[in-house]
């Protein structure tokens, strides 16, 4: 299944993850199986987290590919996913590195009372009923000097979903020291293809 029909069906009814975790690494941006792929993105986390080892919150992490990129940079890794089946599969990737994968919603992680340097979410927030408190929420789990890296976007042509990126840079305004928004859809080697809709990153301080 591509991305635009997982995106559009999210507005009809919630997707059912535990059943969609078997087959979700399949596309190239989700399982990184292309070493061309992986490099791409791998490049990008180097240039939006710390250049030395911090702590970061994955949310909706799926099959943890990305937090895998993220423990292989030298990081520590707390992995979260509402979805038993994408949580073991994390579990599996990630085993013998830094990193914990814990089962539960992204908006309210079971993390209690830790802090962390880095929130990483990547297409989780638009699907949120409430962004704009689940932001609140995810700043105060983050240290003094923290970021947010959140990796959104606008998909579909008749009927599109997400969240633009000055929707989301006009919600992180109130909570950070000022958003940078790196567009992303111009890179067909992070997604395996061309694409035409709106993708970005936005990695703004506290």
């Amino acid at each position: 299944m591509t991305d635009e029909r997982a995106h559009s069906e999210t507005t009809a009814q919630p997707p059912d993850w535990d059943a969609r975790a078997a087959g979700f690494d399949e596309e190239p941006d989700h399982g990184l199986r292309d070493p061309a792929v992986r490099a791409a993105w791998a490049a990008r986390l180097r240039s939006w987290l710390p250049g030395h080892p911090a702590d970061v919150l994955d949310l909706g992490c799926g099959t943890g590919s990305l937090s895998l990129l993220a423990a292989e940079q030298g990081h520590r890794v707390t992995a979260v996913d509402l979805s038993p089946a994408m949580i073991e599969r994390a579990r599996a990737k990630l085993a013998g590195h830094p990193a914990e994968v814990l089962c539960g919603p992204a908006e309210t992680p079971p993390v209690g009372e830790r802090r962390f340097d880095v929130v990483l979410v990547r297409h989780v927030l638009w699907t949120l009923p409430d962004p704009a408190r689940v932001l609140r929420h995810w700043r105060e789990l983050l240290r003094p000097g923290g970021r947010f890296v959140l990796v959104e976007g606008v998909w579909g042509e008749s009927h599109p979903v997400g969240i633009p990126a000055d929707r989301l840079t006009a919600l992180l305004a109130p909570l950070t020291a000022g958003a940078r928004v790196e567009r992303l859809s111009g890179d067909a080697v992070l997604w395996g293809k061309e694409v035409t809709d709106e993708r970005y990153a936005a990695v703004a301080g506290v």
